[in-house]
């Protein structure tokens, strides 16, 4: 009963947050320019205002009937999910353009080259170590075969080996070995974390038996990790507009290029047609000795009219998921099992845990297969 009344509470508290950050997200829908009000007003300014609004949703659930938590609970499970998709896109792409980076200063200094080849080097011996110290920890002795286990940790090392291998295939023409090694190592995290994620009195969980119960600092410091990841994906997300812009822009059309348009416009002079020079403007270089200063005026209204850096509604629509993410890890992904002094701990996190781990070695493989399997598409 208690464990059901925990979940209750987590529930509302989560959807509080969610509502909260929905609504934000709706009322920042179509906001482009810095001079939208609403980025002045609502996004940007009144933190108290807003703080007094979090505080209302926050209680606001507490007086829902159990009906509408339990509707809830199941939308928790699929805006969890989006928002590990999510999570997957951003490591894959900060890998790439680590990758991209790296290479590209390469061409001018060759240590940045080396750089990249040591830290692929430390990426595999990772993979290798974390999967040795797998294979001790999740089958200790007189446990008997823990062939799940030992399956689940062998899958990983060959989902390793078949992206790595992709990436070095001639049909890979985007292929490098830094991506994968990083995206292995990953992989190999997510089957370290499903495995200790078992519960604690299964008998293959070697680890879970030498692990006592968590303490309040201990979970403190679990919560805060967690929370510290969901606010970096969140902003990672929310202000890269090349994966995820609503609008979609085709190259000099992004914020940084319209700003600039709009500047130039306003700072530029007023030549004559056909590149006839305008004879006012010439006199009043020659006597003040240089360009006339833009109008402030003009400048305010370019500024107000230059795009935003990156979307706010889909930059609150991230922080809604994660409220749904982190009610799934403090529940279980909503199993009545869940230990109320143990978070992320029972089959139902093992399995979402493991189902991530090959749709982010699937997508890596897609990342690579694609601009084969396509070559009339721009995937750049």
């Amino acid at each position: 009963m208690d464990k059901w009344f925990g979940q209750q509470a987590v529930y509302r508290v989560s959807m509080g947050n969610f509502l909260f950050f929905g609504c934000m997200s709706l009322a920042m829908l179509g906001v482009k320019h810095r001079g939208d009000k609403r980025d002045a007003y609502l996004h940007h300014g009144h933190p108290l205002a807003k703080l007094g609004l979090w505080l209302l949703f926050t209680c606001l659930p507490f007086l829902f009937p159990n009906e509408v938590l339990n509707v809830y609970s199941w939308a928790a499970r699929v805006g969890s999910g989006v928002f590990l998709i999510i999570q997957m896109i951003i490591l894959l792409d900060f890998v790439q353009c680590w990758n991209d980076s790296w290479a590209a200063n390469g061409e001018e200094d060759p240590r940045w080259l080396y750089a990249l080849m040591g830290l692929t080097v430390c990426g595999y011996a990772g993979t290798l170590t974390l999967a040795g110290l797998m294979y001790a920890w999740f089958k200790p002795a007189g446990a008997g075969s823990c062939s799940l286990n030992i399956g689940l940790i062998t899958l990983t090392l060959l989902l390793v080996v078949a992206f790595s291998g992709l990436s070095l295939a001639p049909l890979a023409r985007q292929g490098s070995i830094f991506p994968s090694a990083a995206i292995g190592l990953y992989a190999a995290y997510l089957c370290f974390s499903a495995l200790q994620s078992e519960p604690r009195d299964y008998a293959c969980n070697g680890l879970g038996h030498s692990l006592t119960a968590a303490s309040g600092g201990t979970l403190a410091l679990g919560m805060l990790v967690t929370l510290a990841s969901v606010v970096y994906a969140a902003f990672r997300a929310g202000s890269n507009t090349a994966l995820f812009t609503l609008d979609g822009s085709e190259d000099g059309e992004g914020p940084g290029g319209a700003r600039q348009a709009l500047l130039a416009d306003v700072e530029g002079t007023s030549a004559g047609l056909d590149g006839v020079p305008d004879v006012a403007e010439a006199t009043r270089e020659a006597v003040t000795g240089g360009a006339p200063k833009p109008d402030a005026a003009a400048v305010a209204r370019a500024e107000a009219m230059a795009p935003v850096s990156y979307n706010y509604s889909f930059f609150h629509l991230i922080f809604a998921l994660a409220s749904m993410y982190i009610a799934m890890l403090m529940t279980g992904w909503g199993s009545v099992a869940q230990d109320k002094d143990r978070i992320d701990v029972g089959w139902a996190s093992v399995w979402v845990k493991l189902g991530a781990q090959w749709v982010t070695g699937l997508l890596y493989m897609w990342t690579l297969l694609a601009p084969a399997l396509f070559p009339d598409r721009d995937f750049s």
